[in-house]
């Protein structure tokens, strides 16, 4: 369904919040892609004012304000319970997995992503580096130890074989 973009207000109790450069990035992508909003509406509940008040879509909701939509699409949740809907509020800010760097690096421009605000860690922009501009990538490796002796064993094992290290107790 689609609504007046006055009648949806912000969650006060919002977890989350983007900033700064991110902030813009999300606002030239709905500048650009306002169809985006169709397949990924914001997700509210009717408060007893009769307004929708946004579970999933907060920044969504203030990016298309500052570009000034007059409606967006929202999906309704009213028939969830006060726990879920501070349960959903938490768990859609929550970011799960981790991204294919290669497969990112071989399909799509660094710019480009950047653009689209994803962070790119360890990204070489030396241009006169014969990079092409490619994601550069690290190689990590976790062991698990049984004691922290072995654990120390094993840490003074790879720096002698000159490996950068760190210790680590969880």
């Amino acid at each position: 369904m689609r609504v007046d973009i006055k009648k949806i207000k912000p969650n006060p109790q919002n977890p989350r919040i983007i900033k700064d450069d991110k902030f813009k990035k999300l606002v030239k992508s709905l500048e650009e892609f306002p169809d985006m909003l169709e397949k990924r509406p914001l997700v509210c509940f009717t408060d007893l004012d009769g307004k929708y008040v946004v579970l999933g879509g907060n920044m969504r909701l203030k990016a298309a304000t500052e570009i000034g939509l007059k409606e967006l699409p929202i999906i309704l949740a009213d028939n969830w319970t006060e726990f879920q809907r501070r349960e959903f509020l938490i768990k859609d800010n929550v970011s799960y997995g981790e991204h294919d760097w290669d497969a990112l690096a071989n399909e799509f421009e660094v710019n480009l992503l950047i653009d689209w605000g994803v962070d790119i860690p360890n990204f070489d922009t030396d241009e006169s580096k014969e990079s092409n501009n490619k994601i550069k990538l690290e190689y990590k490796i976790e062991v698990i130890c049984k004691s922290k002796e072995e654990q120390e064993q094993t840490y003074n094992k790879f720096i002698e074989q000159n490996y950068e290290c760190k210790l680590l107790m969880i």
